[in-house]
């Protein structure tokens, strides 16, 4: 799950972000991992990114999700990771820490078994590595 702005991989900010857009990886993750079924929802609406938490969280798959922005300011995603039961992983392409202040704090940590920042888009296959192996997931 990917959030606000993260339509624009490959396009904006390509030195904090890269230069490659989400589907194009997306088509790699799945070929990197053939035997998994991989599905990837993003939205710029908070409430859409709500829907789709409580549509899959009951399953037992994994969830990664990279809010963007709504990390750093959302209490209703939090409260949706938290009343689901799939282990969510957080992922966040640049370091967060050596950015500005206000990205520091993420409100959706707390509740996520895993947290994995500043890996580029590198981040998600780890996260998948992480759900797959992790007896807490």
């Amino acid at each position: 799950m990917n959030g606000p702005n993260l339509n624009l991989l490959g396009r904006r900010e390509p030195g904090i972000y890269g230069s490659k857009d989400f589907e194009s990886y997306f088509e790699e993750l799945k070929a990197q991992f053939p035997d998994d079924e991989l599905y990837y929802f993003q939205s710029n609406h908070e409430g859409a990114l709500l829907d789709y938490l409580h549509d899959i969280g009951f399953s037992p798959c994994g969830i990664i999700i990279n809010a963007g922005a709504y990390t750093h300011t959302s209490i209703a995603l939090a409260d949706a990771i938290s009343g689901i039961k799939a282990p969510v992983v957080e992922v966040h392409i640049s370091n967060v820490y050596e950015r500005e202040v206000f990205r520091h704090h993420s409100y959706i940590k707390p509740v996520c078994v895993h947290t994995i920042v500043g890996k580029g888009l590198d981040g998600y296959a780890e996260a998948i590595e992480y759900l797959k192996t992790s007896p807490e997931a």
